[in-house]
């Protein structure tokens, strides 16, 4: 038994790990202006977040279809796989599960089983890590199935936006909520856990940090955490000296521009955790 593993780009996982691991990462559509560009591959982060302030008309998004899913799905069946794992992003935010399922109906060269992580950018990509690990270390697909369930209620995402404008623009908020924000000067927090998205409207940027801080502490200890930011290293390097001291077993934390995929949503100068909770018991 060969047991490969599949993920979307939404998962922020660097690329060393992506490559240390064998994952396979099937890229989203991030569309500016008349062209369409692979997240990842045809469009660097970096160049993204310098445009994306002026960027007219507004970037949208799109998902790769069934049968790029069945193209990656059969590839991995005639590299040997006879298991393939495909796990993704929550479907409250996305249709890629939807997609990767229609995909996985057109193999018959290798079984395929579809994930949906209830996560998004390394609170996905932290449960895709370990279960390509888990498949090194010669775990069945139950097995990793069992794991992936146990991790989905330990993973979290929390993120504090600097603007609700983007969002705006994108359609999540209405243009009277968009004004009352930007006059009260309210800073989004976004939560995300076992597939239920959530928010909470804060006042000032540092009452936004301090609750930040406080969503961390109440989750208790962590066993893995990583900064995530929409091209905003020097904010998420100001949380993380406002609460290291809280994570004892973190000594070194990842520190990832999110995926241009997620920034087109919520904006630049965005700032938060992705963090898994340690076992309890």
């Amino acid at each position: 038994m060969t047991i490969r593993i599949v993920t979307d780009s939404t998962c922020d996982l660097p690329a060393d790990i992506v490559a240390a691991h064998g994952i396979t990462v099937v890229p989203l559509y991030i569309n500016i202006g008349a062209k369409s560009y692979l997240d990842g591959i045809d469009l660097t982060r970096q160049a993204f977040y310098a445009g994306l302030p002026g960027y007219q008309p507004f970037p949208t998004t799109a998902v790769p279809g069934a049968g790029q899913f069945a193209e990656v799905y059969n590839r991995l069946a005639d590299e040997g796989a006879t298991d393939i794992m495909s796990i993704h992003i929550a479907p409250s935010l996305s249709a890629v599960v939807n997609a990767a399922r229609l995909g996985a109906d057109m193999i018959k060269n290798a079984r395929v089983t579809v994930i949906d992580s209830g996560q998004l950018s390394l609170g996905l990509g932290f449960m895709v890590q370990l279960a390509a690990q888990a498949a090194a270390d010669g775990c069945s697909v139950a097995e990793i199935v069992a794991l992936l369930d146990e991790l989905r209620g330990r993973a979290y995402v929390f993120a504090t936006l600097d603007t609700t404008e983007f969002l705006y623009r994108s359609g999540r908020v209405n243009g009277f909520q968009n004004g009352l924000g930007t006059l009260l000067q309210i800073k989004p927090i976004l939560k995300m856990h076992n597939g239920k998205a959530e928010s909470e409207k804060i006042r000032t940027s540092k009452m936004a940090a301090r609750r930040l801080v406080e969503l961390a502490q109440e989750i208790g200890p962590v066993e893995r955490l990583a900064l995530v930011h929409t091209d905003n290293r020097d904010g998420a390097q100001a949380l993380w000296a406002q609460c290291s001291h809280l994570f004892p077993a973190v000594r070194d934390p990842i520190d990832v521009k999110v995926t241009p995929v997620i920034g087109a949503h919520i904006g630049p100068g965005a700032v938060g955790f992705a963090c898994l909770r340690a076992p309890r018991g």
